[in-house]
């Protein structure tokens, strides 16, 4: 309880502006430089005889450490005042006091904060303690030459200090960058790949509708309505993923696109009877039940039968195919397996519609297009299953036919 109401402070106090926190850290300091015991245990470089505090003096102190609540918003400011007020106090021979340790700080932040005129702020600080140094044995100062370039290399050293925080800093902004610009080009390959199987799948349908319903027309009126009633969902839905898709490629790439996938369902189910719609003889089996896991698994299996089929209707329509899911705690399997040798799907098809199945079918005309894939739909999803650490196959069977599968493990995704 103790430990998740730290934690809540923690994250209330970085939330904070940035004048309040640096402005805590002067406070403290400014308290210490009055607190019994350690009030006078501050830096001191000159070692003049001690003149007695006066109004001067309490300002002098209180310079040398009130100033840090602009160490990050105007940290060149704040160095420029705490130095100013260390330099007078050093000359007048004031007795050292804690505040005096702001000065440390203000170096820190400049080398960490100051944006623009870094080698200006420097040069003027190097300057600046030159002139001291030069003052302090003009009047008087037991300090040898020694006892300067060793203060100096403190002075420096927490300077460079800043500067390495800095540098680290910005090194883990470009790699954030570097990575979000990578996520984007990832995020946009993906939503290529994903306009490849929406297009691919549902044009492919449409085209053996098409087929089909000009087979028809002359035979049996109601069959062919109901195949124009088919290209007409099929087209509306390829136009909803597409508007979809097309403008998450177009705004910005976060993680709830990457979730999300498609505007669609992504039930394997209605997929299998969509296709089954088109004349395709299609079995399906669901084994388990099947997990949440925030959209990642579930899209990609659902791209995986969905190219599965659409490379069914283009290359062996009117062939059995064979779809079996199965869900388990730790994965999911999927296995489409296509049988025999490409047909024509219009003939297919119409005979499908109308009742008959014909003994043959002939083969395709000679110069008519024969519908090729040209590997983008399965190179695509290799690379979907890697980002799970899946295992994915795709190839032709020793009897005939063709096999894609596929296990994406869940565990990954939640």
């Amino acid at each position: 309880m103790a430990g998740r109401q730290m934690l809540r402070g923690g994250v209330q106090w970085r939330q904070c502006p940035l004048a309040v926190r640096d402005g805590a850290l002067a406070v403290l300091l400014g308290a210490l430089a009055f607190a019994p015991g350690i009030a006078g245990d501050g830096m001191a470089l000159g070692e003049l005889p001690v003149r007695q505090l006066d109004l001067l003096g309490m300002v002098v102190g209180l310079g040398q450490c009130l100033p840090l609540f602009l160490r990050r918003l105007r940290p060149g400011v704040c160095l420029a005042v705490i130095g100013l007020c260390f330099c007078v106090g050093q000359v007048r021979g004031y007795a050292p006091n804690f505040g005096s340790e702001g000065l440390l700080a203000a170096l820190y932040g400049a080398g960490a904060h100051l944006r623009t005129r870094r080698l200006v702020a420097a040069a003027l600080a190097v300057a600046g303690y030159a002139a001291l140094a030069a003052v302090l044995r003009v009047l008087g100062s037991p300090e040898r030459t020694v006892d300067y370039i060793t203060f100096a290399l403190v002075l420096a050293g927490c300077w460079w200090a800043g500067e390495w925080v800095r540098a680290r800093h910005t090194a883990a902004e470009r790699q954030r960058a570097f990575e979000v610009q990578s996520a984007a080009a990832a995020e946009r390959d993906r939503i290529a790949r994903d306009l490849h199987d929406v297009v691919t799948h549902h044009v492919t349908a449409m085209v053996v509708q098409a087929d089909a319903a000009q087979f028809l027309l002359p035979q049996a009126g109601g069959r062919a309505a109901e195949s124009l009633e088919t290209i007409s969902e099929t087209g509306r839905r390829a136009l909803a993923e597409l508007r979809f898709l097309l403008g998450a490629l177009n705004g910005p790439c976060d993680a709830q696109t990457v979730t999300r996938g498609t505007a669609t369902d992504t039930r394997i189910a209605d997929l299998v009877e969509q296709v089954r719609r088109t004349g395709q003889p299609v079995e399906y089996l669901e084994e388990g039940e099947q997990r949440a896991t925030g959209g990642g698994p579930e899209v990609t299996a659902y791209r995986i039968v969905q190219e599965a089929l659409t490379n069914a209707l283009k290359h062996a329509p009117g062939q059995r195919t064979a779809v079996k899911v199965g869900y388990t705690p730790a994965e999911v399997v999927l296995a489409v397996t296509t049988d025999g040798a490409p047909s024509n799907s219009a003939v297919y098809v119409a005979a499908t519609r109308a009742g008959t199945r014909p003994a043959a079918v002939e083969p395709p005309r000679a110069g008519a297009p024969v519908a090729r894939d040209g590997g983008l739909g399965l190179a695509g999803l290799r690379q979907r299953v890697a980002v799970f650490g899946g295992e994915f196959s795709a190839g032709p069977l020793p009897g005939g036919g063709f096999q894609v599968v596929a296990r994406l493990p869940l565990e990954a995704a939640l």
